[in-house]
């Protein structure tokens, strides 16, 4: 206890005799950190205008942010007369590197993780992407962590070891996403005639696509009391990467649909429930 409190008595004095210094310090960390926020916006928009992915560059433009703080820091404490702490931290760089590494080997591999995809571009910004069941849009990679936005306004932080580790799924990468929905006939409707009916009502539906990746109407199950069929289509994601705008081609979708049906007087039935009861 003794050795604490004269420890905090030197560092106490050393700030004292040295309060020019620890203000011209302030100075220079202010500076280096304004320096370093400004590189970071710099190297973004250089790279920006020279790379196709915008993440790549967001996130090179973090490590330049980091060392040129860290740098600032080692220099405000060697001005304001810690040079002994310095030392050390140099001196000791070594068993400092093996201890962080060990004790947050997590952090350590979230970052290499993040340099992983930052070159290797498996996504890029606004892509539409699914990592352990989590859905959504990619807004930021960062040194630790990629930001997603679901398809329900969440933001969720996934550690980027996990998007590497796991299996990727990246909807627009070739700008094509795949929509369906099921819906239910009556087992007494003429299904090929229904078949016809639904793929040319999607057909004929504004965005979505024909020729290779043109409707398609499968049976998927005989249920209790309908034959449910599965309707699948194709959407160009180029052309916007808003889920609204998803959303609101397949509503039209299934409402060109239900009218089509309607309108041959095809039945769309509940599942019917039969209950009977016995005398005892």
């Amino acid at each position: 206890m003794d050795k604490l409190i004269e420890k905090i008595q030197f560092y106490y004095d050393t700030i004292l005799q040295n309060a020019p210094a620890f203000l011209i310090g302030l100075v220079v960390l202010l500076v280096g950190f304004s320096i370093a926020n400004f590189g970071k916006k710099f190297t973004q928009n250089k790279i920006k205008s020279k790379v196709k992915n915008t993440l790549s560059g967001l996130f090179i433009a973090q490590i330049i942010s980091g060392i040129i703080k860290t740098i600032t820091i080692v220099i405000f404490l060697d001005f304001i007369g810690f040079q002994g702490i310095t030392s050390k931290i140099l001196a000791g760089a070594g068993i400092l590197t093996f201890v962080i590494g060990f004790a947050f080997k997590d952090i350590g591999e979230n970052f290499l993780a993040g340099i992983i995809l930052a070159f290797k571009s498996p996504f890029k910004e606004n892509d539409l992407i699914e990592s352990e069941k989590v859905i959504g849009y990619v807004k930021e990679l960062r040194i630790r962590e990629t930001i997603i936005k679901t398809t329900d306004g969440k933001d969720v932080f996934v550690p980027n070891s996990q998007i590497l580790k796991s299996p990727l799924i990246n909807y627009t990468i070739d700008g094509f996403l795949r929509n369906e929905f099921m819906l239910g006939l009556d087992y007494s409707s003429d299904l090929s005639n229904a078949i016809q009916v639904i793929i040319e009502s999607v057909s004929k539906t504004d965005g979505v696509l024909l020729g290779a990746k043109k409707p398609t109407v499968v049976i998927d199950e005989f249920a209790a009391s309908t034959i449910n069929l599965k309707v699948l289509f194709w959407l160009d994601t180029f052309k916007s990467s808003s889920k609204s705008y998803h959303l609101a081609i397949r509503t039209q979708v299934m409402k060109n649909v239900l009218d089509a049906l309607t309108e041959n007087e095809f039945s769309l039935p509940y599942n019917i429930i039969e209950v009977k009861q016995y005398k005892g």
